[in-house]
């Protein structure tokens, strides 16, 4: 984001309205490739198509925000792979990180990484060191420390069904997974922050928390989460598009002042869900109309959410989710144009 962006999503923020709206979206592996027209690997382990993808998009777009902007990921493997999991790349498929713990007793094996050293941590960080004053060059700056969650890696450490079982079968023990994790994370993030200092925002994303009930969230998400939002930073952004009715009411709790939600709500129930507090990035749905949908859809689909709101504070348009794969260059500017006319 440019210095004028950033001022502008601090005053969304703060709770003024922006005339036109900002338009929003979360863009990285599973869309950019596509959309730049490469392989998922060449823009994995290529920097300098992994930069010119991340160009081409903000100068094919220059108004749009894009968050976190200039992502510098492995996919899923990004935080596992400093756990010890296997990672898996194939051609044109996205990353996956197979199991780490096959037994609960595993959990008593792991230590907590070394984001320094460990992984493929190291290959972030060297990436945005070389890219950080080509970006800087564009206008832009790098504004996020990022990390999926607590829930969302130990899924991938133990498997999505085995995670959801044990919070029931095993909860000490979980805890003791959740509790290293997240130690984890405290140092990813604060090596980020301290390798770029114009990060002035923390972005965790972490679905599973969508597929517990409210109680399970209070134990075992909530406390977690808020030791990572837990900060100065001025952005505190949190992604999670499964089920967030359950849990959304206790994001402003957990510290968080951004959130992405998923489509399965309208943006009228989660205004009314998550409080005044929360600017919310969303919602129309990202993969049947934005990516799937006819330009004249997307239209539609975006009228139909700007008639639901009322007050307009605290709202970014965007889809639910992150970009999908598939959205072309069209649909987006329909997206756009239909925000602003």
């Amino acid at each position: 984001m440019t210095d004028k962006q950033w001022q502008q999503l601090l005053a969304v923020l703060a709770g003024e309205v922006l005339d036109p709206l900002p338009c929003g979206f979360i863009i990285d592996c599973p869309w950019l490739p596509g959309w730049y027209g490469v392989k998922v690997i060449d823009y994995l382990v290529n920097q300098q198509v992994w930069l010119d993808a991340n160009r081409k998009a903000i100068e094919t777009f220059p108004d749009v925000w894009f968050l976190p902007g200039f992502w510098a990921e492995f996919g899923m493997c990004t935080e596992p792979s400093a756990f010890g999991s296997v990672c898996q790349f194939t051609e044109d498929g996205f990353p996956h990180a197979k199991k780490r713990i096959l037994r609960i007793s595993d959990i008593d094996d792991l230590q907590v990484p070394d984001p320094h050293t460990d992984g493929l941590l190291p290959f972030v960080i060297a990436r945005l060191r070389w890219a950080s004053p080509v970006i800087e060059d564009m206008g832009h700056r790098i504004r996020f420390s990022i990390a999926r969650g607590p829930l969302n890696i130990a899924s991938f450490l133990m498997g999505t069904t085995e995670f959801l079982m044990a919070l029931k079968t095993d909860p000490g023990p979980i805890h003791k997974l959740l509790r290293l994790i997240t130690d984890f994370l405290r140092q990813w993030l604060q090596l980020q922050q301290e390798s770029f200092p114009s990060i002035d925002g923390v972005m965790i994303l972490d679905d599973v928390v969508g597929f517990i009930g409210s109680e399970d969230f209070d134990e075992f998400a909530f406390p977690y989460l808020k030791e990572l939002f837990d900060t100065r930073l001025s952005v505190r952004f949190f992604h999670n598009d499964a089920s967030c009715s359950q849990s959304i009411g206790r994001y402003a709790q957990m510290g968080v002042n951004l959130y992405n939600p998923g489509s399965g709500d309208g943006i009228t129930k989660l205004r009314q869900l998550a409080g005044p507090e929360v600017t919310i990035l969303g919602n129309i749905p990202a993969r049947d109309v934005l990516a799937d949908g006819s330009p004249d859809q997307v239209r539609q689909a975006v009228k139909e959410m700007l008639s639901q709101i009322k007050d307009r504070r605290r709202w970014i348009p965007s889809c639910g989710g992150g970009m999908p794969p598939g959205v072309g260059t069209e649909n987006i500017k329909a997206f756009i144009n239909a925000v602003r006319f």
